[in-house]
């Protein structure tokens, strides 16, 4: 890696999960209101779920935030009383109102991740008029948006360009069940993938966590991974790009062995 390459960071979806307690993940023994200290020195990011069923208070940020160290950041999946919305024109206020609580995480706010199921009808335009209404900073901070299309259809070049002229992520959804096209349109790569096997300790084989190792860096370093689909025929000419890989789903008790391994594996490349 050379020093315009951006960070990379790993990362699971949330911090409690029982499976990961008693040696899995959690040291045996370690009180759970010990648990997203201890997951957040380990990884560089976890994304948070529970926000796409009910936002918390600004205090219950704040709480995690102070539990975390600097350099990590938090994720969080948008409510659904949002993007279960077909008319996306309605819903500013409820935008305005998740973006104002969550900015409570100060430093350590990642993207955020606007995930639309696979019956939404929006299309290319109705994105457009959507991520134009998504505020750029709070704050006095960046906000990074990560939009997460899982109706086929949507997926089209038009998709594409709207999101780089929003400055906006294509989440790369690493799942057979999900549309997985990794055309980067932004500043920076969100990429959740899903395919943690039970019976691996950590979760891929190694040789799949040498190719992520490798793809997150081209990513970093401001290049495209031609070896995984696209949408678009026309390439991305950007900077260095800050790049998100989370272990999400599927076997869910090995993907902090997952996020663990491709961070070593990283550390030892000299990726940042």
């Amino acid at each position: 890696m050379t020093a315009a390459a951006g960070r990379i960071r790993t990362g699971i979806g949330g911090w409690v999960f029982p499976a990961w307690r008693g040696g899995m993940f959690y040291p045996a023994g370690l009180p759970q209101r010990e648990e997203l200290a201890h997951a957040s020195a380990a990884l560089g990011c976890i994304e948070i779920n529970s926000t796409f069923y009910r936002t918390q208070k600004p205090a219950i940020y704040a709480q995690w935030r102070e539990q975390t160290p600097p350099g990590f950041r938090f994720s969080a999946k948008a409510p659904r009383t949002i993007t279960q919305t077909h008319d996306l024109t309605k819903v500013g206020p409820r935008v305005d109102a998740f973006v104002g609580g969550i900015v409570a995480l100060e430093d350590r706010l990642g993207p955020l991740v606007w995930q639309f199921g696979d019956t939404h009808p929006a299309d290319a335009e109705a994105f457009d008029g959507f991520l134009q209404m998504l505020p750029k900073q709070a704050d006095g901070r960046r906000l990074q948006h990560a939009l997460e299309v899982r109706n086929p259809a949507a997926w089209t070049p038009e998709l594409v360009t709207v999101a780089r002229a929003h400055n906006v992520a294509l989440v790369f959804s690493g799942s057979a069940e999900h549309p997985s096209f990794a055309d980067p349109t932004a500043d920076f790569v969100y990429a959740r993938l899903m395919h943690a096997r039970p019976n691996l300790r950590a979760g891929y084989p190694e040789r799949a966590l040498e190719q992520w190792c490798l793809r997150a860096m081209r990513w970093a370093r401001g290049e495209d991974n031609p070896d995984l689909p696209h949408v678009s025929a026309e390439a991305a000419s950007t900077g260095p790009r800050e790049v998100y890989v989370l272990f999400i789903g599927a076997a869910k008790q090995r993907n902090p062995g997952a996020a663990m391994a491709l961070r070593d594996q990283l550390a030892r490349v000299g990726a940042t």
